[in-house]
């Protein structure tokens, strides 16, 4: 009997380790709803590091709710991770256990060593104690769409044409093992508003959704017929980051074979993609390098190719250590976006930023839009109405789409649009023509571009901007001078409470100059002043000078000779040799500001290249004596990109 006792002892003993290596294997393999059940059936106790594996497999397969009691005997056996009291508050709160989250905290901090955490706990702290004055009503109104919810997951809704799009896996047979939950696929089914109508309900065509792929978030363009979509997590571990972004067009009657965006990065999950109105801004969000934290939101331009250029982090006020996702934008510029590290109410809550003055503001707009649960993708087709995804109490199953209606009875929409036309001097004289398919870019007073477009044949461009703040605009187009112009809606808004209509759309215009660069054509540099018989830079000359600085730094594919003219009053000599003292000082000047020495260079002239030969009056003379300069060499750069250029840049970052 105790050699049977022994036996099953010892099978016991190896089922529980074949369990926990099979467990881990799972793990590191993004298996994570597998890890969990594996987890839990070899678990022990006392066994700190696997406790705080299955807490992770828990929060990493969407059930964060589940995993506080073993982040919590993780920290009782004596984990060192400190991140697992984060994550223990976190569960907490998801479960309106706001008391018990305060505990944990203060208990923490008694000990506490890792900064990192300390400042993540600390302000969730902050977060907490918010909570507890949040009103439980708000303007909002939310309804569940019971019409196509089921016990299966639905989100991710984009209204296009009269149809609504979404992911569901109701009709999935296979698993996927990181969440434990079917595959998703692509649905879209026709509505009017929130009248849907279930009998038009079919799943995209199969090349669009395929077996043992995960389908996901979904954007269109204005008129219907573009597509970006995620794709990916095939079930295998070689793929378990394989989540991009894929294009497809609606020709013919069906949507083309889509094709990888260029966007993707080979090792990042790049997904929750939303197309601006106009469809040159692509959102999306990604977990790659360089990022704030776990998932990030970015935005693209499309160039004239139809390629996405200039990827750029949306920046620290949106992103956080966090993760931040599901970006969408309304037509008067404001930005929702979900999170789970900003002020929230539990899981992912539904955040809007807003631009004023060139700050940030982030809010959460409340209870019912946000719930204790994951509340996210939010796709609004009007300035009051949309739908979102929640898996709140009280749903149909797993996510569930809802509207939700905006009744504030304040609310007024204030589009603020900059339009402009860039031109270019008609044959050297002050005519102008329109100067199409040029880049021009919307630029803050800090230098950070907040939006960039391509311009059509007819050199129109136009850009959302915002309240009580100064702007940039340059434009840019080969063999033409980068050009800035100054722009401000500083003291140009609207009262909104003196306005009767509900939208009011403003607009204002710039246009923009480019001058064609010509090599080797002098241009003169007006008010450049010296001093009699001296040569350095007086305060009114240096404000000229700078004008040629932001020149060269606008144009970093030029070099210059910078010359200084004489009149004829003094000698031959000693013209030359003041000119090319001042033309070297100008120089010395200019290299102070940064740029370098190899683009530009000092030649002084004299009297050698007199404008009026045998002057009188003095303004004569004073246009002798003169600064210019001249393009010695230009090389054209592609900023668009090419194929080869963007895949090197991709596999670098």
């Amino acid at each position: 009997m105790k050699i049977n006792r022994l036996f099953y002892l010892i099978i016991i003993l190896n089922f529980s380790c074949v369990t926990t290596k099979t467990a881990l294997k799972d793990f590191n393999n993004a298996e994570y709803f597998d890890a969990a059940n594996k987890f839990e059936k070899s678990l022990k106790d006392g066994d700190a590091k696997n406790s705080f594996l299955l807490a992770e497999s828990f929060r990493k397969s969407n059930r964060i709710w589940q995993a506080g009691d073993f982040y919590s005997n993780a920290i009782n056996y004596g984990i060192k991770n400190e991140i697992a009291y984060y994550y223990l508050v976190l569960s907490l709160k998801a479960n309106n256990k706001y008391d018990e989250a305060d505990s944990v905290i203060s208990n923490y901090l008694v000990n506490a060593k890792d900064q990192s955490v300390i400042k993540l706990i600390n302000k969730e702290s902050i977060y907490i104690n918010n909570l507890r004055n949040y009103p439980d009503t708000s303007y909002y109104r939310v309804k569940n769409l019971t019409a196509i919810n089921t016990k299966y997951a639905e989100y991710s809704p984009s209204f296009s044409n009269d149809k609504l799009f979404f992911v569901s896996n109701r009709k999935s047979e296979k698993i996927y093992k990181g969440t434990g939950t079917p595959f998703t696929d692509l649905y879209e089914v026709k509505t009017r508003g929130a009248n849907v109508d279930i009998n038009s309900l079919k799943k995209l065509e199969d090349n669009i959704n395929q077996e043992k792929v995960n389908e996901g978030s979904i954007t269109f363009s204005s008129d219907g017929t573009y597509m970006i979509f995620a794709k990916g997590n095939n079930g295998k571990s070689s793929g378990r980051n394989n989540v991009d972004l894929y294009w497809s067009r609606f020709r013919r009657g069906g949507w083309t074979n889509p094709r990888l965006l260029n966007v993707n990065t080979s090792r990042s999950w790049d997904s929750t993609p939303y197309l601006s109105k106009d469809g040159k801004t692509l959102y999306f969000a990604s977990n790659r390098s360089k990022g704030y934290g776990g998932t990030d939101i970015y935005k693209a331009n499309v160039n004239r190719r139809g390629r996405w250029i200039n990827i750029q982090n949306l920046g620290p006020e949106i992103n956080t250590p966090g993760n931040e996702l599901f970006p969408s934008v309304t037509e008067d510029g404001r930005l929702y976006f979900s999170s789970d590290n900003h002020e929230g109410f539990g899981g992912l809550d539904i955040f809007v930023a807003s631009r004023r003055g060139g700050k940030i503001t982030i809010k959460n707009p409340g209870k019912p839009l946000n719930s204790s649960g994951d509340d996210f993708g939010v796709n609004p087709y009007n300035p009051t109405r949309g739908f979102f995804t929640s898996n709140r109490d009280g749903g149909s199953g797993d996510d569930d789409i809802y509207t939700f209606v905006n009744n504030d009875p304040n609310l007024k929409i204030v589009n603020y649009t900059l339009k402009g036309t860039t031109l270019t001097p008609k044959n050297d004289n002050l005519d102008l023509s329109i100067l199409g398919n040029s880049v021009v870019k919307l630029v803050d007073t800090s230098g950070q571009i907040i939006d960039e477009t391509f311009t059509d044949e007819n050199g129109t461009f136009a850009f959302t901007v915002y309240g009580d703040e100064n702007y940039i605009l340059i434009g840019e187009k080969e063999n033409y001078f980068s050009t800035r112009g100054e722009f401000t809606t500083i003291g140009k808004e609207l009262d909104k409470s003196t306005l009767k209509d509900f939208i009011t759309n403003v607009e204002f215009e710039k246009n923009l100059i480019l001058d064609r660069i010509v090599v080797n054509k002098s241009i003169v540099l007006d008010n450049i002043y010296y001093d009699l018989d001296k040569a350095d830079i007086r305060e009114d000359a240096a404000l000229e000078l700078d004008k040629l600085v932001v020149i060269l730094r606008d144009n970093p594919n030029i070099s210059i000779e910078l010359s200084s003219h004489t009149d004829d009053r003094a000698s031959v000599e000693y013209n030359q040799d003041l000119s090319q003292r001042r033309a070297e000082s100008a120089v010395y000047y200019i290299l102070s500001k940064g740029i370098t020495e190899n683009r530009i260079i000092a030649k002084g002239y004299g009297e050698s290249q007199l404008i009026i030969a045998n002057a009188k009056s003095e303004e004569e003379h004073q246009i002798n004596r003169r600064t210019e300069f001249k393009v010695t060499s230009y090389e054209f750069i592609d900023s668009s990109g090419s194929e080869d250029e963007e895949e090197k840049f991709f596999n670098n970052n």
